[in-house]
């Protein structure tokens, strides 16, 4: 067994493993002398419970699943413990790609395949160091009294592209993909369908309720986007043009 403390999203959590891929792959967050507000601690049956969910979705996807490792497999039973409690102190996870320009943060949400991460990388490619990646897959957004900020987590994609830091967040956008670069501002109630299916739904009744509540807080203090684009450089004007340009629009 392999135990050790990290911070992510503010929150101190004790993660007690089986294999030490995870203590690895969270060295960066790791915290000593701190008083953990979550424990997570993974048996084999939680890798092999994960190993059954992970291959139900590589199989919908098309993909094999049979070569991941069990130590792989318990990174993202851990990921899961995790995505259950932290409700409870005020984070969800949330499916999307989230980078901050000028210490502001944008997230970009899509179905798997879709671009969010082929889009982000645009940004970079436009903004050049101005743009500093937060987490290119499955980033913690934390709500406080202030607003919703977006936070690193050492689960940020297959590229390895994230930070260990937390950046208030100016917009969300939900992006399709099209033919010609388009734009638009969208309600609550527009974006509401996207934003569920890309949030993570604790499987714990209380824990989904304030995950829905928290949700909600989100959707109320940021700007929602809809956003049409090809994979050309022209995107990445058109979505950072009007983000960024939306100070203080409601």
């Amino acid at each position: 067994m392999f135990e050790d403390t990290y911070r992510i999203a503010g929150l101190d959590i004790l993660i007690s493993s089986v294999n030490r891929r995870v203590h690895d792959m969270c060295a960066g967050y790791r915290v000593s002398g701190a008083s953990p507000v979550i424990e997570v601690n993974t048996t084999q049956a939680d890798i092999d419970l994960e190993r059954q969910r992970y291959a139900a979705v590589a199989e919908a996807e098309g993909r094999d699943a049979s070569a991941s490792p069990d130590d792989y497999i318990e990174t993202l039973a851990v990921y899961r413990q995790i995505a259950e409690r932290s409700p409870f102190f005020n984070v969800f996870l949330f499916h999307g790609s989230a980078l901050a320009v000028d210490g502001e943060a944008y997230i970009f949400t899509a179905k798997s395949g879709t671009g969010k991460s082929t889009h982000a990388g645009l940004w970079r490619e436009l903004l050049g160091e101005r743009v500093v990646m937060i987490n290119d897959d499955k980033p913690l957004i934390r709500l406080t009294d202030s607003g919703a900020e977006v936070c690193g987590t050492p689960w940020n994609g297959k590229h390895r592209l994230g930070s260990n830091i937390s950046v208030p967040v100016k917009g969300i956008c939900l992006l399709n993909r099209g033919t010609v670069n388009s734009i638009r501002r969208i309600t609550p109630e527009e974006a509401y369908p996207r934003m569920i299916q890309q949030t993570y739904r604790p499987a714990d009744g209380e824990a989904m309720g304030k995950t829905l509540q928290l949700l909600d807080g989100v959707m109320s203090s940021v700007s929602l986007w809809y956003l049409e684009c090809n994979m050309d450089l022209e995107a990445a004007e058109v979505s950072f043009g009007a983000m960024k340009g939306s100070d203080n629009e409601t």
